[in-house]
This record gives structure tokens, sequence and C-alpha cells, in this order.
């Protein structure tokens, strides 16, 4: 029974025990009750205002890849919480974060490496171990007024962090960012028994917590209708740091580029002692002006985990009807296709890349530091989005990134996509590589000129009045976080 739940009942106990004890035991036990009751309540009283600005933000993923939950964090640390954040070793934390005397970074044990067993053996293994991780780490540190979820993964940990808001009365928000289940979708057939149980077990658990937020209005409804969970939307939106990147930075940062992948180096052989050059800029140093370079490359950039939900052999077969419309005559740049993320099927694409002879065509797959990425993103030219949501109902982030930017974006249809990327308005949808291919043709012919179609793409974007992330999260999170 709660603490909140004695208080109430605690002062109406002796009026159960009315017809069994004399009156000079009820006014004993009355008085020893009302004392009692008061105790508690102050402590509750205290332990509210102690929790009142603590919330844990917890994802069962890599900390440093996980976008959305990172802006949560900043957010939570700029309205004055102090934030527990929780997940897995991997990328580098933006230095926003790492540096935020608010933001405590608190790194949950990966289980890798377990081989014996069948592959269901192994995985109810890592769910039994994940659960006492969870609930170890979770009533360990401080007790937050709030436990902020990230779901997708959300097994075990829904389950996991409701119980522990029980034990420890604080409040569960769930963000719904997607469905596990129809991740899981990928990997196994819709009926397979993993499938089946995961569904079972988010639509259980996840009408459990106490708020709920999700990522597009579509989201919103499904959850609604066939989840009986009521959701408010909070769509994300770029944090400041993605910006358009000044030329001198770019310098800087193709500079960098250049001492590991070969696209980023500058062409000429003989250059004059006084300059110095990338592929796509020219550093004066004498007055320490930089310019674009005269017949430059067009820079296509796109970002991804490498996983099932995106398939990059779309994007490799409109390269390919890219380059036969240059050795056919046409005019356009040549190309350096920049792709970034790591993941399962790296490797895999990797080695299809190796096999592709372009003349014109450059493809790098790297790797970023955190602080790196949003330069790269504002020095582009064109984004390519291959994100294809397992459910419909969720939109790809690295799309708020490349719009944060002032980077058009052509990405690959799918439901609910239109309530971020307006077609020919912003960018342009495709459904095959032939489209992509022939949008690609169409945004590149003479690309530097702002009156082209990626220039118009690119003005749209910056007199576009996006409601920033801060003043959306202070509409729509803040309030769940500071009512009764």
């Amino acid at each position: 029974v709660r603490g909140s739940a004695l208080c109430v009942l605690l002062p109406l106990l002796p009026l159960l025990l009315l017809p069994t004890f004399g009156c000079s035991f009820l006014c004993a036990l009355c008085g020893a009750a009302a004392v009692c009751a008061l105790l508690l309540a102050r402590a509750r009283a205290a332990l509210r205002a102690a929790q009142g600005r603590r919330v844990c933000v917890l994802v069962l993923g890599d900390v440093g890849r996980s976008p959305r939950m990172l802006n949560h964090s900043l957010s939570l640390a700029r309205s004055g919480f102090r934030v527990a954040l929780l997940g897995y070793v991997g990328a580098k934390p933006h230095p926003d974060v790492v540096n935020n005397d608010k933001i405590k970074i608190v790194y949950i044990t990966e289980m890798t490496g377990l081989k014996f067993g069948s592959k269901i053996f192994q995985y109810g293994i890592k769910v039994f171990v994940q659960t006492l991780q969870i609930c170890y780490i979770l009533l360990k540190i401080d007790t937050p007024s709030h436990i902020l979820l990230q779901n997708p993964p959300g097994l075990p940990a829904i389950a996991a962090t409701w119980a522990v808001c029980l034990l420890r009365g604080s409040k569960f928000i769930i963000d719904w960012h997607n469905y596990g289940y129809t991740i899981m979708s990928l990997s196994h057939a819709d009926r397979h028994p993993i499938v089946l149980i995961a569904k079972w077990y988010e639509h259980f658990f996840g009408k459990l917590s106490d708020s709920n937020l999700c990522v597009t209005e579509a989201m919103k409804e499904d959850l609604r209708v066939n989840w009986n969970i009521k959701a408010i939307t909070l769509y994300d939106r770029p944090s400041p740091i993605f910006r358009e990147t000044p030329l001198e930075l770019q310098h800087k940062l193709f500079k960098k580029l250049a001492n590991d992948f070969g696209p980023f180096k500058g062409r000429s052989e003989f250059v004059p002692s006084d300059l110095e050059q990338t592929a796509f800029t020219e550093l004066n140093i004498r007055t320490g002006n930089v310019t674009h370079i005269q017949g430059r490359p067009a820079l296509l950039l796109s970002s991804t985990s490498w996983t099932e939900d995106e398939d990059f052999s779309i994007l490799l077969k409109a390269l390919e009807e890219y380059e036969g419309f240059i050795t056919s005559g046409i005019t356009l740049p040549s190309l350096v296709c920049a792709i970034t993320g790591k993941g399962p099927l790296q490797d895999f694409y990797n080695r299809l890349i190796t096999k592709m002879h372009f003349k014109y065509i450059h493809i790098c797959t790297l790797w970023l530091e955190a602080e790196d990425y949003p330069v790269l993103l504002g020095s582009g030219d064109l984004g390519v989005c291959l994100h294809k949501s397992t459910s419909g109902l969720d939109l790809p982030m690295k799309v708020v990134d490349m719009f944060g930017c002032c980077l058009p974006v052509c990405a690959i249809d799918f439901q609910c996509l239109d309530e971020l990327v307006k077609h020919e308005e912003n960018g342009l949808i495709f459904k095959n590589a032939h489209e992509l291919a022939v949008q690609l043709k169409l945004l590149f012919t003479d690309f530097q000129n702002g009156k082209s179609a990626l220039g118009i793409f690119k003005r749209n974007l910056k007199e576009s009045k996006m409601v920033q992330w801060d003043e959306n999260w202070d509409e729509t999170v803040l309030p769940l976080l500071t009512s009764n």
C-alpha cells in the first residue's frame, strides 16, 4: 500500500476498532494514529521535495546514439532538474551533455557473448539479466520524481521500470519512438511467438505508465485506438547545435577528414604555397578567406544505423544511374557520397561498394565524433534518407537534424512521412531507386545556383518557422513534470 493511502487509512483505523475497545484506549489510539499520520505525511512531503528536482532518463541502448533522450536530458538540466541518464556505453555523447554538471551518465553493462543454448534460451537469459540490472540501478540511484523511458527497446525495461516506480513512488513516463515488436518482425515472421509475446508485453505494460509521449500524430492516434493509451505528441526538433556551417568551419572539417578519406582531399596537384585546398574549399593563407572551389563536386550525405529497416541498395542503384547520366553527356557534377554511422549491416554494404567502379562518384562510409556530425550536415548539399519505419508511425531523426542545418532531403516514402517532409517544398519523396536517380539529376543540375530547385528548397528551410526543441519541450513535457 502506498504511503499516501496509509495517510488516509491510519486516522480511520480507530473507528474500525470502536466496537472492541473502550473509549480511553480509543482516545490514546486516536492520538497515536494522528501522530503517525502526521509524521508519515511530513516524511512523504520531504521525499517529494527531494525528488522534485530529480529525473531519471533511461534508454536500453547506446546513450551517445539516442539523440532524443540526450535532448530530453539537456532540457531537464536547463529547467533546473538533476538528471541520471542511464544506458549502454557506445558513442561518446555530445560535450554539451558530458560537461553538464546537472547530468550524471550511469552506464549499464551490455550483456554480450552468450554462446551456449538455443537462441530462445539466450534471449531469455538476456532478458532476465537485463531485468536485474535495470532494477538494481534504478533502486541504487537517488529517488527520482519521474523516470522517462525510451521505447523501443522496451523489453524488459517497461515492466522493470514500472515495478521500481511503484516501489519508490516515482511517476513513469514512456516516450514511444516506435513499436519494438514491429522491429522484431524484421528478423522473425509477424506470427512468430517472440513477436507475439513482445506485442502483448508492450500492449499490457505500456498501459501502466502514468504519462506517454510519442513522435507523430499518427502514432498518437494508433496508441489511442488500438492500445487505449493516451499520449502527447512531441515532435523531434533539431537541437541548437544543428545549423548551417560557416565556410571556415567547413574547411577545417574537410581538412581533418582528408587525412583518412581520399574523396575529401584537394584535386589539384599543383597548389600555390599561399593556398590550402580540400575537394570542396580553398583557404587563402594570407587573407584567411575561405571560398568554394570552382567546379567542386556536390556533397551528398546520408546517416544510418545499418539495420534492416534501411535498404541502401536503393541508393547504390540510384548512384549507378546517376553515373550513367554523366557518361551519356548530361552536364552534372561529380559526387562525394558520405554515409555516416555504425551498425550490423555495414560490412555487407561496404563489400558491395568495393565492387562498384565509379568514375564520377566517390563513396565513403565513416564514423564521426558527436561534435563533428552537425558540422558535416551543415556543410552538405543534399541529404538522403532511406529509413522506412517498421510501424509506419515514426519519423527519422536524421531528417530533423538535416532540416536544422537547412539541408534539403530526398526521403523514401512511408506512412506519415508527410508530417515532416513536404514534397517539393523542403525536399522530395521517392519510392524506388529510379525515382531517386531522377531526383538527384534534377537537384544537382546547376546546384550552386540559388534559383535552382535545390536552392529553392534551401531557402524554404531557412525561411520556415519550425518550432525549436526547447520551446516545444517546455510546452509539452515540462507540465508533466511540474503538475501534482
